[in-house]
């Protein structure tokens, strides 16, 4: 037979079917509906509003949708967007976030009328945490951890059909980084798998430019289509929520001693390296663990996770000689990523995907993680109030814990007269079998299993009882308090990082 360039080619050869050449862009999918070459200045993929980007994209009933929580309390975009969707009459989707914060609120509304009607997230609080717990959700919300979320979508078992991708700075092939531009966020780590795995992605950016791009977070060979929006966020907003440094003197002794923890545990040596969490507790930690490290000049080969200024300024004093940054949580360290070289852009899935084949965590020597309460077998809650209100996220939490091979868990003794420490936590999200120490003002209690650690503490002078005798303690302060009961129906799933379901959420009256 004769191709387009008129030359006769044989339908087949060596058994291989082959297909004859029809002309330069005929067979490029992307390319069919046009039949051209894409412009040079990219002016395929920029269109003029999200209305275009919802019809370009073929998004249609009962489809799935995918955001990034980079900006945390500052995140525009979503609302946005749901907005958009709902106004063309399109109901029934799937919402996939990375996370969901308080102003997250505002889509509220379209929960209530049934364009949104399932949620999957690593994160849920306030007035949207309250719906799903009145059972207000036709289908139960699905809880992952950041690495299960990341492995979810790799394997295909979360399969997003459209994601946006709220883009900091995006140029006009597609581009993406959050280092630059008014609503700069940092790394944009948990937006990259879905960058890498949705069947179509738009980039919603407020701050277009020519480009290309010199640093690039999410390159242009995973991005479909471009809008410009006015805003896209207030970065002000990171820096809101559970991250916060600490003055509190209880949370300082807290910390002090989750850091003696790490001194004396046998991995703080020459070349560790750590995570800390976004809690106060943990990092308030960071600032006992600098003098540490200054006083026994010991170097750190490097930090993870998600990362703040006190991480950047251990950096650039020579305590830590890289970090890994999957989030951003302040200015600093946004403006550290965007400066300094050894400090390194991280997708969710190199951070903590049990899916791949060796995410960072399992590198992490010593992790310090905060915890809404913990029981007696060491299992800890970050999702749930003692009551069952959905107000947290088990985040990369549980991946973490496991990954590490010291995590420590610290909390108060007690909360508002609410014992932390209890019999038995409401809702599991880390398994006490990853979780070495629990820490608090009150003491300090190994888990059983870790026979090395108990002997390594044993002449720190740190406070050490069993886990029962802190529960005990506890209750004396505040006196019995009776568990919620739980026997609702299921209005949620918490999936442990392997895919495997460790408890549900019920409805609460």
């Amino acid at each position: 037979m004769r191709n387009a360039a008129g030359r006769d080619i044989p339908d087949s050869i060596a058994g291989r079917k082959l297909h004859l050449y029809q002309g330069p862009w005929q067979c490029i999918p992307a390319r069919q509906a046009s039949g051209k070459r894409i412009d040079v200045d990219g002016s395929e993929k920029l269109l003029k509003s999200l209305d275009a980007a919802i019809d370009a994209c073929g998004l249609r009933d009962g489809m799935t949708i995918s955001f990034h929580h980079h900006l945390r309390n500052g995140d525009a975009v979503m609302k946005q967007v749901v907005d958009a969707i709902a106004r063309k009459g399109i109901r029934g989707l799937k919402l996939s976030a990375s996370s969901l914060s308080e102003v997250q609120d505002a889509l509220l509304p379209h929960l209530e009328s049934g364009v949104i009607v399932a949620l999957d997230t690593s994160g849920i609080r306030g007035q949207i945490g309250k719906f799903v717990s009145a059972g207000r959700l036709p289908n139960p919300v699905m809880i992952r951890t950041h690495g299960g979320r990341a492995r979810a979508i790799e394997s295909g078992e979360l399969k997003i059909d459209v994601a946006f991708i709220g883009a900091p700075t995006c140029d006009a092939y597609g581009n993406i980084n959050g280092i630059d531009g008014p609503a700069a966020c940092g790394s944009l780590g948990y937006a990259m798998i879905d960058a890498a795995c949705a069947d179509k992605v738009v980039a919603v950016t407020d701050h277009l430019v020519r480009g290309p791009l010199q640093h690039v977070s999410i390159p242009q060979t995973q991005v479909d289509f471009i809008v410009q929006v006015d805003s896209i966020g207030d970065p002000a907003g990171i820096s809101t929520g559970s991250l916060r440094i600490s003055t509190d003197p209880k949370e300082l002794l807290i910390s002090e001693y989750a850091a003696r923890v790490i001194e004396h545990s046998g991995c703080f040596r020459d070349g560790f390296s750590l995570q800390l969490g976004s809690g106060g507790a943990s990092l308030t930690a960071a600032k006992f663990i600098r003098e540490k490290m200054q006083a026994e000049k010991i170097r750190a080969a490097f930090g993870v996770g998600g990362v703040t200024g006190i991480f950047a300024e251990m950096m650039e004093e020579g305590l830590v000689e890289l970090l890994f940054d999957v989030q951003s949580f302040d200015s600093q360290a946004i403006r550290s990523l965007r400066d300094n070289q050894r400090h390194i852009e991280m997708s969710a899935s190199y951070y903590a995907s049990p899916g791949n084949r060796g995410p960072i965590v399992n590198q992490v020597d010593a992790v310090i993680l905060s915890a809404t309460e913990v029981d007696v077998n060491f299992n800890v809650n970050v999702l749930t109030g003692s009551n069952g209100k959905l107000m947290g996220a088990p985040g990369g939490h549980p991946d973490t814990a496991a990954g590490s091979k010291l995590c420590i868990v610290a909390l108060p003794l007690v909360r508002k007269a609410f014992p932390v420490v209890r019999q038995q936590v409401r809702t599991v999200v880390t398994p006490g079998s990853t979780v070495d120490v629990v820490v608090t003002d009150r003491g300090i209690a190994v888990n059983p299993i870790r026979r090395d650690l108990l002997s390594n503490l044993a002449g720190s002078g740190l406070p050490l009882m069993d886990i029962e005798e802190l529960h005990k303690l506890a209750l004396e302060i505040t006196g019995a308090v009776e568990a919620v009961p739980a026997e609702g129906d299921i209005v949620g799933l918490v999936e442990y990082r392997d895919g495997t379901i460790i408890d549900v959420i019920r409805k609460l009256d």
